[in-house]
């Protein structure tokens, strides 16, 4: 079976929003990206480094339910401390949110952009506190200790500067139309492990991490993906340590009889419900 390095990482997701100002605004003044460049109808946002989220407008672009595409994107702090800061922003800004979960490897908030995209802040616990992964796929999320977390602010009372330099994107969760043909392609087309199954959703990754990528049915079994005008997910990128493993895995997916296009950054492929994964070693 085909594995991945353990050095895999994710870089950026891309999104179709409906306004760009709005979405600036709420990227920027709610949660703390910095904006590294805007050309035309695309904006790039980061953290102090690279961008982890590109936004295009498509003036007009409606949100489709029940259809697979994205479900939240995550963005992962470095530290307990770090998103104790966005959730005191959050309720400065009196921004709805949708949950707070203690996962047990990790903690988070959920909320939704002003297009409806999902959104995950989170913070990893040290790996060496993750439990068994077995132990948790039929084990629900526990609320957050959000007081638990927000005491941690005592520590730092300067004001926030935004998003720490080194936030990354941590993972995306998809909607998918179907488990059994996402485990083949994920599993064993493009390599990366099975975690965690629970709740008709499946979690795979590399290096023993937690999940790079979460996939669920829920809503969306048999569903059609979104037509191209909508808002939502348009990629994500997987960068890889060489170019021999990124051709590795083009290889696979063509011996696999899936499409590969080209990207300025590097291949281009889709999964089964129609998800873009644009892998490079850049």
């Amino acid at each position: 079976m085909p594995t991945l390095s353990a050095d895999l990482r994710l870089g950026y997701v891309h999104l179709t929003v409906s306004n760009l100002g709005r979405s600036l605004a709420y990227y920027q003044n709610t949660l703390g990206f910095r904006l590294r460049r805007c050309v035309g109808d695309t904006a790039h946002l980061g953290a102090g480094g690279p961008d982890l989220l590109v936004l295009t407008e498509r003036p007009g672009a409606v949100r489709h339910r029940c259809t697979t595409g994205l479900y939240h994107f995550a963005i992962l702090v470095p530290s307990r401390q770090e998103l104790a800061q966005v959730i005191k922003r959050v309720a400065e800004t009196c921004t709805p949110v949708q949950g707070a979960s203690d996962h047990l490897f990790s903690e988070a908030l959920y909320l939704g952009d002003p297009d409806g995209n999902g959104i995950e802040i989170c913070r990893d616990r040290p790996r060496e506190q993750w439990p068994n992964f077995h132990s948790i796929s039929n084990a629900a999320p526990l609320p957050m200790d959000i007081e638990g977390v927000l005491s941690e602010l005592e520590l730092q009372p300067e004001p926030w500067p935004g998003l720490h330099p080194q936030t990354v994107l941590g993972h995306m969760h998809l909607h998918v139309r179907s488990l059994p043909e996402t485990l083949t392609f994920y599993r064993d087309v493009l390599g990366f492990e099975l975690m965690i199954d629970w709740n008709s959703a499946l979690f795979f990754s590399a290096g023993g991490y937690h999940h790079h990528i979460g996939l669920n049915i829920w809503g969306t079994q048999g569903a059609a993906p979104a037509p191209p005008e909508s808002v939502g997910l348009r990629y994500f990128t997987v960068h890889l340590p060489t170019q021999a493993e990124v051709d590795a895995v083009i290889a696979r997916a063509q011996a696999a009889h899936v499409t590969v296009e080209e990207h300025p950054l590097g291949q281009l492929v889709r999964d089964p419900s129609q998800n873009g994964l644009v892998f490079t070693s850049n």
